[in-house]
């Protein structure tokens, strides 16, 4: 009997062609490494922040001061992952085109990317650790209407009274359809 074993293709989670500095409304999941539990805790069904989890929130509220071209909207953290909503608005940093750059306005990367480096830094010293905190990458969906931002937002308002069906949680104990409907990660099977 061949071993079989399935491995997450390393592809970009990002949509090819797509400018991620244009206006435009984005769901954003951020996950701390290993899936560890270091946010918090779910009691009947609300989270409660510890400090590391408070320091999370506090880091994710700050974007729009290091990017002024950013609103925030719906926002919760999780014992081991983060969901918000995040619109750029197009009021970035753009370079004088004499300079030579064509733009240097913000993208939803980069203000993901320092969301994850200064919280990291943060929580890490707050828990005395060291090491990475959150996953190499983030999950990101582009929101595309009315109807499409007000489900994510029931999902990310009701995210904690199902932390037993969620898919970031070591204990789960049962699959959310919504859920999975929301993530669909890309697997290959490797023979070996």
């Amino acid at each position: 009997m061949d071993n079989v074993i399935y491995v997450r293709d390393r592809r970009s989670l990002r949509l090819k062609d797509y400018d991620y500095a244009q206006a435009g409304a984005y769901f954003v999941t951020v996950c701390i490494q290993n899936r560890l539990c270091l946010f918090g805790g779910i009691v009947d069904g609300e989270m409660r922040l510890n400090d590391a989890g408070r320091m999370v929130r506090s880091m994710w509220e700050a974007l729009p001061n290091w990017f002024p071209g950013m609103e925030l909207d719906a926002f919760v953290v999780m014992p081991n992952h983060v969901h918000g909503i995040a619109t750029l608005v197009g009021a970035g940093l753009a370079l004088p085109e004499e300079k030579g750059a064509a733009s240097s306005a913000p993208t939803l990367g980069d203000s993901v990317r320092a969301f994850k480096s200064l919280s990291a830094i943060r929580v890490n010293r707050l828990l005395m650790r060291a090491g990475s905190l959150w996953q190499r990458n983030y999950y990101e969906h582009v929101i595309r209407s009315d109807r499409e931002m007000d489900r994510i937002r029931e999902y990310i308002a009701t995210n904690p009274c199902k932390w037993a069906l969620d898919r970031e949680n070591p204990q789960r104990t049962g699959q959310s359809a919504e859920e999975d409907a929301l993530f669909r990660p890309e697997y290959r099977r490797i023979s070996q």
